[in-house]
C-alpha cells in the first residue's frame, strides 16, 4: 500500500499565501530540467488565475488548509486585543515592511494582526497609499479565508468583524 506523500488532495481548499484561497483542481507531472515532478494545480477562486506548485514545495511556499471554522473565535478575539505590535508612531515605510512581511508569512494570525493594526490607524489617521493598499489586500485575503471555511458570504463575514470593530459583540457571540 503507497503512503500518502501528499498533504493535499484534488478538491481540498487552500490558502497560498499573499494570494488568497484556491482549490487543488489536479495533480499532474510535469519534467523540469530533466527532473520528473508532481505540481499541485491550483486555480484562485479571487481572480481564477492557474497556479503550478511543485508538491515537493508546499512547505516552503507556505501552501497551507484553510482555516477550521472553530479556531475564528481565536481570529475574532486577535481584533478585540488593544495592544499593537506596530509602534503607530514609527514612519510609514517601516510599518509597511513590517506588514508586508507579516501578509507573505500566509499565517492568517499575522494578517489578522495587520488588518487590526491597520483598521485602528486608519481610524486615527490618514494612510498611506501603500498601506491603505496593504489593509485592502489583508481584509480581502482575511475575509476570502473566513467565508471559505464558515460557507457563508464574504459580506456577512466583513459585517461581523466590522461589527466586532465597532463594539457590537451580538453579532458574532454565536461563532466566537
Amino acid at each position: 500500500m503507497e503512503s500518502k506523500t501528499r498533504p493535499f488532495d484534488i478538491g481540498d481548499m487552500v490558502v497560498y499565501p499573499a494570494h488568497g484561497v484556491g482549490r487543488i483542481e489536479s495533480v499532474q507531472k510535469r519534467t523540469i530540467n530533466g527532473a520528473v515532478l508532481d505540481f499541485y494545480i491550483l486555480k484562485l477562486l479571487n481572480t481564477q488565475t492557474i497556479v503550478m506548485i511543485p508538491t515537493c514545495n508546499v512547505c516552503s511556499v507556505g501552501l497551507r488548509s484553510v482555516i477550521d471554522p472553530c479556531e475564528i473565535p481565536r481570529i475574532y478575539a486577535l481584533f478585540r486585543e488593544s495592544r499593537n505590535t506596530t509602534d503607530p508612531t514609527s514612519a510609514w515605510n517601516k510599518r509597511y515592511r513590517d506588514y508586508a512581511e507579516r501578509i507573505k508569512s500566509g499565517s492568517i494570525d499575522d494578517i489578522a494582526i495587520v488588518f487590526r493594526e491597520l483598521h485602528r490607524l486608519k481610524t486615527a489617521k490618514d494612510l498611506s497609499f501603500g498601506e491603505r493598499k496593504l489593509h485592502d489586500l489583508a481584509q480581502s485575503l482575511l475575509v476570502m479565508e473566513l467565508s471559505t471555511s464558515r460557507q457563508m458570504a464574504e459580506a456577512s463575514i466583513l459585517s461581523e468583524i466590522e461589527d466586532i470593530f465597532q463594539g457590537k459583540e451580538s453579532a458574532t457571540a454565536s461563532i466566537a
